[in-house]
């Protein structure tokens, strides 16, 4: 059983939480397990992926409106190989900051209503940050909780580019681009400088594929453009959210298909993306095996809707010189990558075939006027870091 001074972080999902279990040494927090609640199988699974033991157990409690029993039963798993008696705060990944978070906050009864107040633009993600904050805050009261925020990081971007052309009073009420993945592309961000300073000063674009897909562009550092805008819709199409769509396809399945608005969320969240493009399967690993032109299709769709984006974020960044990969298929799929870059050749892109093949740290050649590099990503990390912040600080 591993003692001493911990932290864990909660990372949730629509369907999954993933659980980060660090241990904090001279105001670093190091992981030593690393697990995952997953909400789709029935009975719910909890996974040990990563520290003195890895397993895979069901629990015996289920989810519903509260995660308080979930919880309470995953703190005593965590317990068998964990000293819990250890921990001294929580880190929480809450997907919406609005405009009221622009970094991470301890948590308290204004801070909740705050997040709970923004519900409504992220109802697949919000309420499942806010039920485990809850969860702990029953089981645990004096644990002292943190709050890291996607949408933070994307606080640095322009209004220019933040404002859509609708009436200017809906502005004014928050209906504008606000970006997300941002804790990925600050751990990005932040890894890119230790390994290659001068890329990580110049303008890059980090495109964050994974069941949720997104690209950000950063200019020496901070957030200037997000695919993302209002909602985790936007964008880029992904496993099974739309990505970019013609406001106008809304109007005609609302109006003469008059499909109900309750159906048309579902579609645009669980049945679109590849998943619809393809009608097979929303994973890139399954439709890059299948050989029915549909599988094909789909995954052409996505990688021309990334370099399309890589393009227009070009534009806003006044030009480019790096491209970093990661999330699942950005750092595992070297066919992905290669006919994305494939695309953009004409911004003299040139990858080595051999280093993609093999997920290289560096996959562009040595002649390549932008830099391509493959970097995991690690958003319990941050959370972990900001969460030590705040703590510490307090």
């Amino acid at each position: 059983m591993t003692n001493g001074n911990l932290l864990l972080t909660f990372n949730a999902g629509s369907s999954t939480v993933k659980i980060g279990v660090f241990e904090v040494q001279a105001d670093k927090a190091r992981r030593i397990g690393k697990g995952l609640i997953d909400f789709r199988r029935r009975p719910l699974a909890f996974h040990l992926t990563e520290g003195p033991a890895d397993f895979d157990r069901s629990l015996k409690t289920d989810a519903g409106e509260q995660l308080h029993e979930v919880v309470d039963e995953t703190f005593g798993i965590l317990g068998e190989h964990f000293d819990m008696l250890g921990v001294n705060a929580v880190g929480h990944r809450v997907v919406h900051g609005g405009d009221i978070f622009t970094g991470p906050v301890r948590i308290n009864d204004d801070r909740i209503r705050d997040i709970e107040g923004l519900t409504v633009l992220a109802p697949l993600h919000q309420p499942q940050a806010l039920r485990l904050i809850h969860a702990v805050r029953h089981l645990r009261p004096a644990l002292a909780q943190m709050a890291s925020f996607d949408t933070a990081f994307h606080t640095t971007q322009s209004n220019l580019v933040r404002r859509f052309a609708l009436p200017r009073a809906l502005y004014d009420q928050g209906i504008k681009r606000y970006g997300f993945h941002g804790l990925s592309y600050a751990f990005i961000t932040a890894e890119l400088r230790r390994r290659a300073p001068q890329a990580a000063s110049g303008k890059v674009i980090i495109a964050h594929l994974g069941s949720g897909a997104s690209l950000c562009a950063i200019d020496n550092g901070e957030s200037r453009d997000c695919s993302m805008g209002f909602s985790t819709l936007d964008g880029i199409p992904m496993a099974t959210r739309c990505g970019d769509l013609d406001p106008g396809v809304l109007l005609h399945l609302l109006g003469p298909q008059d499909r109900t608005l309750k159906d048309v969320e579902d579609m645009l969240y669980h049945q679109s993306g590849l998943l619809g493009a393809s009608g097979i399967s929303a994973d890139t690993r399954d439709l890059l095996k299948n050989e029915k032109p549909e599988a094909r299709e789909a995954i052409d769709l996505f990688c021309l809707r990334i370099a399309g984006e890589v393009g227009r974020m070009a534009v806003t960044l006044g030009g480019l010189d790096s491209i970093v990969f990661t999330a699942g298929i950005g750092e595992h799929q070297p066919e992905i990558r290669a006919d994305i870059c494939d695309r953009l050749r004409w911004l003299r892109l040139d990858i080595d075939s051999q280093a993609n093949l093999v997920n290289a740290p560096i996959i562009s050649t040595s002649s390549s006027s932008v830099a391509a590099f493959v970097i995991p990503t690690d958003e319990e990390q941050i959370i972990a870091d900001e969460a030590l912040s705040i703590f510490a600080g307090a």
